[in-house]
């Protein structure tokens, strides 16, 4: 798309150019912009933009021959601030991922293979990327600028979906999602107008009103985290909680894929989170005590401890 049509401040469809350069002028009582977070469409129709920054770089890539522990699951690491995941996809390929702070921007740039096969080392039960081979085509690839991006959804004539309408942190894997999401909102909005039955100024309104109700308070929160901070205490009760009572891994699950949003999320899960964790330190001190009352298990920590051997019981 070159160019957009109007009739005094109402879009009225688009002229785009091919491959090959010939141009086509297309009108339409509704254009839709859904060309993703740098849209050109959103850029062209002049609508408010607020941009929010963001504190971290990404680089993956996808690597044959790698067994990892929760496969055919993904497995993420929050490590606060930085992150990593290995996802399982197609032909026994695997893709690698980290998202780090750009204060690690150098090390990234100078080789991105290297520094992405010492970043899963860091990572505990990990899988070791040094006997993978990754893709030559594409490779290791990185993206340092994900600024995150929120658009005034409609003008008359014209809607955005997707990225055009809000662009944020990849980390959380919301995108592809949001773009079907708002896309279906925007026809159940529309519909009743493009058959006649009301105008379309309305049904822009309503999906307006619907894409602020459902997203902003996801955006919010993501917009928050996307700086590179380090986790905020509740965050670290409510992952860790998740870990240890499936019921607060099945809310967070429905915050996740947005059946629920931030406020249900927290009146819900936070209360069984703190009761989750309280039971797990209280396990933990039961346990402490009852090898310092028990001189024979006493004796066998301190030995395996002089000896040098595994001390992941005592973390």
């Amino acid at each position: 798309v070159t160019e957009l049509r109007r009739a005094g401040a109402t879009v009225t469809g688009v002229v785009a150019r091919d491959r090959e350069g010939v141009e086509t002028t297309i009108e339409a009582p509704l254009t839709i912009g859904a060309d993703g977070r740098d849209s050109r469409i959103a850029d062209l129709s002049g609508v408010e933009v607020k941009t929010y920054p963001h504190g971290r770089i990404a680089y993956g890539g996808y690597f044959e021959g790698l067994e990892t522990q929760h496969a055919p699951d993904a497995s993420v690491w929050l490590m606060d601030p930085d992150w990593g995941a290995a996802f399982p996809t197609d032909d026994g390929l695997t893709f690698c991922a980290a998202m780090v702070s750009k204060s690690r921007a150098g090390e990234f740039k100078a080789d991105p293979h290297e520094a992405l096969v010492a970043h899963f080392e860091s990572l505990p039960e990990a899988p070791s990327l040094r006997g993978a081979k990754v893709l030559a085509d594409p490779g290791v690839l990185g993206k340092v600028d994900m600024t995150n991006r929120m658009r005034t959804v409609t003008a008359p004539g014209l809607a955005l979906v997707g990225d055009a309408a809000l662009a944020t942190d990849p980390l959380y894997g919301v995108g592809c999602g949001w773009a079907f999401q708002s896309g279906e909102w925007l026809a159940d909005a529309v519909a009743p107008s493009l058959r006649g039955e009301g105008s379309l100024d309305a049904g822009l309104r309503r999906y307006r009103r619907a894409h602020k109700r459902h997203l902003r308070g996801h955006a919010w929160m993501i917009h928050d985290a996307a700086s590179g901070r380090k986790l905020q205490p509740p965050e670290r009760l409510f992952f860790s909680g998740g870990a240890r009572d499936p019921r607060v891994a099945m809310i967070f699950d429905a915050f996740g894929a947005r059946q629920i949003g931030p406020a249900r999320m927290m009146a819900t899960g936070m209360p069984i989170a703190a009761m989750a964790n309280a039971r797990y330190a209280l396990g933990r001190r039961r346990s402490a005590a009852k090898q310092v009352g028990d001189p024979e298990r006493s004796g066998e920590a301190a030995r395996v401890g002089h000896d040098g051997g595994d001390r992941r019981g005592s973390r």
